[in-house]
């Protein structure tokens, strides 16, 4: 239920990374009590604090293509800082724009230490700890490489029947929250492309994916039951090369790719958890190496390093470590309160914003 009196003043810096918002509240929403994971904290604020995302999120506050990050004190006593992520429909375990965002804002807020040229610190998620290394330079942040949490491949290739399109096949990954990788060169999709043109079409293809998956495949996370069912839809195109010195030089593996975002719009971002579950989807098939580098592009061409430094097992599950890097801006400073006699308090949606249901 919303609250009966006027919330806090909360304070947030506007941040957003790769240009995809994602604001961190630095104050006014305390801790909650009887927390002592950063995934309990996400549970409670699930259960009992959803005003709090709905009133940062929906509008008038907010918009769809907004997230909103909540400093918290660690649960690891290794890390600096914890951060709950609030999306639009749900609270993902981790999310790699948001990520590079919390850093860059805790250390242009000086609320961590800057240390140039580069400082390392750890960042406590309800996914696990993360860490994070920072180039700095004359008091800014200049990019953040995270240190993502295991990722691996639940299917390579599974069919499902979607509604309107034919068979689709996907891969299903987790890279911090779960994914459905689709290749757009599949026959079904002739004529879409992953271009910002084409982003109202994408947007409708993907959550119609993503619903028929939720009929028919149910992947859970092997240490953490919670964590089950697809929540974005990966749209790629392949991976190939750039650039090459014509004498046999290899020039940048490249790969572009887009995220469909419940209720409905992209990522403006080439997103870090789906870079690193199409890292484990890569290596599962043969494609990247460890330590091999190369270079993911978002619909409106903006880029992330990516890089396998290790394996691991998660589970029963082969993963690889992903390592993301990118870089974030500051933009604004604001304090966000209630009036009592505000008729929104959990905010509102418009479906010319909110939502594909209108042409399913």
């Amino acid at each position: 239920m919303p609250p009966t009196t006027p919330c806090p003043s909360i304070t947030l810096t506007d941040c957003h990374c790769a240009g995809e918002v994602g604001n961190v509240v630095t104050a006014g929403i305390p801790n909650p009590p009887n927390t002592p994971t950063m995934y309990s904290k996400l549970v409670h604020f699930r259960h009992h604090s959803d005003h709090i995302r709905q009133l940062l999120l929906n509008e008038p506050r907010g918009r769809s293509p907004i997230n909103t990050n909540i400093l918290f004190p660690p649960c690891t006593l290794t890390a600096s800082y914890g951060f709950l992520i609030l999306e639009s429909d749900e609270y993902p375990p981790m999310s790699g724009n948001n990520t590079i965002c919390v850093a860059t804002v805790l250390l242009e807020n000086k609320l961590v230490a800057m240390h140039e040229p580069v400082t390392q610190f750890s960042l406590d998620t309800p996914a696990g700890l993360v860490g994070v290394s920072a180039d700095c330079q004359d008091g800014k942040c200049k990019a953040v490489a995270f240190d993502n949490v295991g990722s691996f491949v639940f299917a390579l290739d599974y069919a499902v029947e979607v509604a309107g399109v034919g068979r689709v096949r996907v891969d299903l990954a987790y890279g911090g929250m779960i994914y459905a990788i689709v290749d757009l060169r599949q026959r079904c999709f002739q004529g879409v492309e992953l271009r910002r043109e084409d982003a109202g079409r994408l947007v409708v293809l993907g959550e119609r994916i993503k619903r028929a998956l939720w009929e028919c495949y149910n992947p859970v996370h092997p240490e953490n039951e919670d964590i089950r069912g697809v929540s974005n839809v990966e749209f790629v195109d392949g991976v190939g090369l750039v650039g090459g010195d014509g004498d046999g030089g290899r020039g940048m593996r490249v790969g572009v790719n887009t995220v469909v975002v419940s209720p409905g719009r992209l990522d403006r971002s080439p997103c870090g958890t789906g870079s690193s579950a199409r890292m484990a989807v890569l290596y599962k098939r043969g494609l990247l190496g460890v330590g091999e580098r190369w270079e993911h592009r978002s619909v409106i061409g903006t880029k992330f390093e990516c890089w396998i430094r290790g394996t691991t097992m998660v589970g029963e599950y082969e993963a690889v470590l992903p390592t993301v890097k990118g870089s974030a801006w500051i933009m604004g400073y604001r304090q966000v309160v209630l009036d009592p006699e505000d008729p929104f308090p959990t905010g509102f949606r418009v479906g010319d914003q909110w939502g594909v249901d209108g042409y399913l």
